[in-house]
């Protein structure tokens, strides 16, 4: 079996976002600290506030600490709680989309740029209009056109919205109704907005029905992140409370997806999120765990491990416990 290692040892990394950009893998992760926050459902013992990005020549090979990229005191409109990224290069120029509380407690999604891979990144002074919860993922799909994917329930607060618009309280689907959906949005051509309305990211079963919100082994929760594989669409994401990476091909960006299995089980600190990314020839999983914490769920630790697909396409399914 093969084993993942760690990528960060003096320092409590997660969440991560995988990019080859100029012949190197960039990373950029979400940074845990131990904030003194009671830990609860909402996630508010997650209170990160910056950004690094770590860079590497090799999947095996050292990671370099390109130091803080951005900090929540330089972003105009912030609130608390800069969770999860993701960067998208366009022209000479990169794009951070990072969701952050606002002044009123609420998550939007904001932009910060720069001329670099590593940054650092500079804060556009407002979110993105009409953006909402957490976990954007960028896929560049080569034709010029970029995706947003996004959301996450409970603290991700998707939970609040229904067709884009903020509800008066939160509203959660019947077990036997279809499940809330991550979303889609395609981004304008300054990569700065929304070119369109966000619309839900739709995985069916094998049967061709949605997976509904009682089936939890397999509905999204958070963390989507989109690959593109011998031309079909790869969606994964976690499936939250049961601590699974699971994934669903499509032919589109835009779905719908039929789901396929599980890419990773659960992990020591049971929460998951994680990039999958070509490099070199090979495919890579990076993703966290709590084993260098103790099994603390706020304080994870970045690891990468060797991806593998069988002959009709589908992932083989990674132990979240296989570490060396």
């Amino acid at each position: 079996m093969k084993k993942a290692r760690y990528l960060v040892e003096n320092d409590y990394m997660a969440d991560p976002a995988v990019h080859v950009f100029d012949g190197k893998l960039y990373i950029y992760p979400s940074h845990d600290w131990e904030s003194g926050v009671e830990e609860n459902d909402n996630g508010d013992h997650f209170n990160m506030k910056d950004y690094h990005v770590f860079s590497m020549d090799d999947a095996e090979g050292a990671v370099t600490d390109h130091g803080v990229v951005l900090d929540v005191e330089q972003i105009p409109w912030a609130g608390r709680q800069l969770w999860d990224c993701d960067v998208a290069q366009k022209g000479d120029k990169y794009y951070m989309y990072f969701p952050l509380k606002d002044k009123t407690d609420i998550f939007r999604i904001g932009v910060a740029i720069s001329d670099k891979p590593y940054g650092p990144f500079i804060p556009q002074p407002d979110p993105i209009r009409g953006s909402y919860s957490i976990d954007p993922a960028i896929l560049d799909d080569g034709d010029g056109n970029y995706y947003m994917y996004f959301g996450g329930l409970w603290g991700g607060q998707l939970q609040r919205y229904r067709d884009n618009k903020a509800l008066e309280s939160a509203e959660f689907p019947k077990d036997d109704e279809p499940g809330i959906p991550a979303r889609i949005v395609r981004l304008s051509e300054d990569m700065l907005q929304f070119a369109e309305e966000p619309r839900g990211v739709v995985i069916l079963d094998k049967d061709g029905a949605p997976l509904t919100a009682g089936d939890t082994q397999r509905r999204f929760f958070e963390a989507s992140w989109i690959h593109k594989y011998n031309g079909k669409y790869y969606f994964s994401y976690s499936t939250g409370d049961t601590h699974r990476l699971c994934y669903a091909i499509g032919d589109n960006p835009y779905g719908p997806f039929t789901y396929q299995g599980v890419i990773l089980t659960p992990v020591v600190g049971w929460t998951t999120h994680h990039a999958i990314v070509e490099f070199k020839g090979k495919w890579y999983l990076f993703h966290h765990d709590s084993v260098p914490s103790g099994g603390r769920t706020w304080l994870r630790s970045l690891k990468v491990i060797e991806l593998e697909y069988n002959p009709d396409g589908t992932i083989k399914t990674i132990e979240g416990t296989a570490t060396e």
